[in-house]
């Protein structure tokens, strides 16, 4: 078997899978089922000054029958005192020296406040410290957590504040609320931290009450953004970590999290630059021992692929990573349909001719039932037909052989400004 053990900036853990700070890390008692359960690794709910949090505080999307596609809450950060979650910690690191506990921090953004506090949790043994610039609600209104991780002169300040205290590597969660992660996240680098932790949840109202006109949540008729994550948020969380695995001024590890659900999200995590992946909505939803599932599926796929460590994994994909500029303008494919899969749901045919190139035909057949075919002279390779379809292998992608050589918009448009030409180049 593979070996799953990852260095993360100096933190090692059996396992690349670690819990999120959130509600399944606010007690000794729940990190301690947590590892019994196989996790690797923990990051404890977000220590500082305890608040009150409200009665009502989470709501689910669940979309075309699946539930908990996305994950909405306005719960805030620890609402036990510091003393408890410090004796908690010890503890459970006595009894699981080998594990991965990392403290999630958030205080005002002040020198004395990060130095107090910082020293008040190493003293208890953890392994690595987590700065929550990211909380997008509640807090943030205080000053904290987004409301810091806006701004980069904030980030990089308070970065390099606990840094100065700090004995154990300090990782820096990122706020995705923001026009482009990678500024604050070099920001971070600037500041000193040994690694960035992303994506923090987004910015997001659940829904509305159609009955009762009520937000969902709502805490006594009255509702509050949130902080959305679950499956829905992958695709935006895996973005903004390819974007700062390519980015050559953000040289530091990544702790990847954002709807991570089972081991494929992980590997394509890791494939994308995250050492390591952190998990909540998953564990929220089915419990602490789908971790089990997680460490067989990564396994297997190693052996299977004939990979010694899970860190080889590291960053594989982030050169296939680029800007829409370096695209190849030749590259084809075209879609074919399989007329002994296809079920004639015409599923394809409706979104082609209302969305998409009007170039898949239903053909009558004298001596059989009618099929669709495509035009594949018209059809453009935008994929929305076997995306649609419901019928794994009715629809194919075919990658045709390139006529001309390959040519990129930048190399297009740098050809005619030799000769020439005004053009305007996008910078890289």
């Amino acid at each position: 078997m593979a070996n799953l053990s990852i260095n993360l900036a100096g933190i090692k853990s059996p396992n690349p899978f670690w819990l999120a700070s959130a509600p399944p890390t606010n007690s000794g008692y729940q990190v301690q089922r947590a590892f019994e359960a196989g996790w690797g690794g923990a990051v404890w709910k977000t220590l500082g000054d305890p608040i009150l949090n409200v009665s009502s505080r989470f709501a689910a999307v669940s979309f075309n029958g699946q539930r908990v596609a996305g994950f909405n809450n306005i719960e805030l950060i620890t609402d036990r005192p510091l003393e408890v979650n410090l004796k908690e910690i010890y503890e459970t690191k006595k009894r699981f020296p080998d594990h991965a506990i990392i403290a999630s921090l958030m205080v005002e953004p002040k020198q004395e406040k990060w130095h107090e506090i910082v020293k008040r949790v190493e003293d208890v043994g953890v392994d690595g410290l987590e700065l929550n610039f990211g909380c997008p609600h509640g807090m943030a209104e205080r000053g904290m957590g987004s409301a810091s991780g806006q701004v980069p002169e904030l980030v990089e300040k308070q970065t390099y504040w606990a840094k100065e205290a700090a004995k154990t590597p300090v990782i820096v969660k990122l706020t995705p609320n923001i026009t482009d992660i990678t500024v604050t996240a070099e920001a971070a680098v600037r500041g000193g931290a040994d690694a960035i932790s992303m994506i923090n949840t987004i910015n997001s109202l659940a829904g509305v009450d159609l009955n009762t006109w009520n937000t969902i949540p709502h805490v006594a008729g009255k509702g509050a953004h949130g902080g959305y994550c679950g499956p829905a948020v992958k695709p935006i969380a895996l973005n903004m970590v390819a974007e700062c695995a390519r980015n050559p001024r953000i040289n530091i590890p990544i702790s990847g999290m954002g709807g991570v659900s089972n081991w494929q999200d992980a590997v394509e995590y890791m494939l994308m630059g995250a050492s390591g992946v952190q998990v909540c909505t998953a564990a929220m939803h089915h419990g602490f021992r789908i971790v089990e599932d997680m460490i067989d599926g990564l396994n297997n796929y190693l052996d299977a692929r004939g990979i010694v460590s899970v860190m080889d994994l590291v960053g594989k994909a982030v050169p296939k990573f680029s800007d829409w500029g370096n695209l190849d303008l030749n590259y084809k494919v075209i879609a074919r349909i399989n007329t002994d899969v296809c079920i004639n749901c015409n599923k394809c045919h409706i979104a082609c001719e209302d969305t998409s190139h009007q170039c898949i035909d239903m053909v009558k057949n004298p001596i059989g039932n009618d099929y669709l075919k495509v035009r594949e002279e018209d059809c453009v390779g935008c994929n929305l037909c076997s995306i649609v379809c419901p019928v794994d292998g009715a629809i194919d992608m075919i990658e045709l052989p390139n006529e001309l050589p390959p040519m990129t918009w930048n190399e297009r448009q740098a050809a005619l400004q030799s000769q020439g030409c005004e053009v305007n180049i996008v910078k890289q």
